[in-house]
């Protein structure tokens, strides 16, 4: 497990100006939205450090060059020129090791731009697979293009999380299941969130959080008890960053199991 190893990541993912996503951290290549984001929103110049990563654990110090002169648009627009803006690689790669255990926390999907936000807040917290699930009560269907639309926007949103909170290892955002699929993807039992559930633990690192309105009778009777997040009655959103959180803190060592 990754417990005992230092909290937060590495001193130098912390200070470099930005970080993107690459295929090869060995010859990084900066795509059209990376470059515009590093030039025209962070306003960033040349020979500042952007950290390069695979999203597979490697990463590397890189520069950014090609803005020596600083100057705008033809023609006086507020745009910076942006070509021929590269990545210069400014040292070795590193490589992260992987998560252990990998930590899934699978949630129905509600109503309005919240599963962007838990997918978010996931990200940051360190989970590693983000599920959206079906359930006997959703409210949101996300099925066939409606869903891949959905789930293509989560994997966004968690690639542009995880560049902020400095992750080098991107999360996996699985298309729409129901909870017999995710014991399958996992090789575990999920659990439950659920109001009077035992204590969360790492046997298995998989909880899942249900609708709104709660999980059917059906579904406690085939799944068990589950686990309980608290003493009060949290909303979906609120429940699946609460699972993420108390998963990753057992995991990092940050909190210890109760005897």
């Amino acid at each position: 497990m990754t417990a005992g190893l230092p909290l937060g990541p590495e001193p130098a993912l912390v200070a470099a100006a930005s970080m993107v996503f690459v295929d090869d951290v060995r010859a990084p290549v900066l795509v059209e939205e990376d470059a515009h984001h590093l030039v025209n929103v962070l306003r960033l110049g040349d020979d500042e450090t952007v950290i390069a990563s695979d999203g597979a654990g490697g990463w590397v110090p890189c520069r950014l060059s090609g803005l020596a002169d600083g100057g705008a648009t033809p023609g006086g627009g507020s745009k910076r020129r942006r070509a021929p803006v590269s990545l210069v690689v400014a040292g070795s790669p590193s490589t992260q090791p992987g998560p252990d255990p990998v930590i899934t926390v699978a949630f129905v999907p509600t109503k309005g731009e919240r599963p962007e936000w838990v997918t978010q807040k996931l990200t940051e917290l360190g989970v590693d697979r983000i599920v959206p699930l079906r359930s006997s009560r959703s409210v949101v269907r996300w099925e066939g293009q409606r869903g891949d639309r959905a789930v293509d926007r989560l994997r966004r949103v968690a690639r542009e999380a995880s560049a902020q909170c400095r992750r080098t290892w991107l999360p996996e955002v699985t298309p729409v299941m129901d909870l017999d699929g995710l014991a399958t993807l996992t090789g575990a039992r999920p659990c439950l969130a659920r109001m009077g559930g035992r204590r969360p633990g790492l046997t298995p690192p998989v909880i899942a959080v249900g609708p709104e309105g709660g999980w059917d009778d059906d579904e406690v009777s085939r799944w068990g008890d589950g686990v309980g997040l608290g003493r009060t009655v949290l909303r979906a959103e609120t429940a699946a960053v609460a699972a993420g959180t108390l998963l990753c803190a057992l995991r990092g060592g940050v909190v210890g199991p109760l005897a």
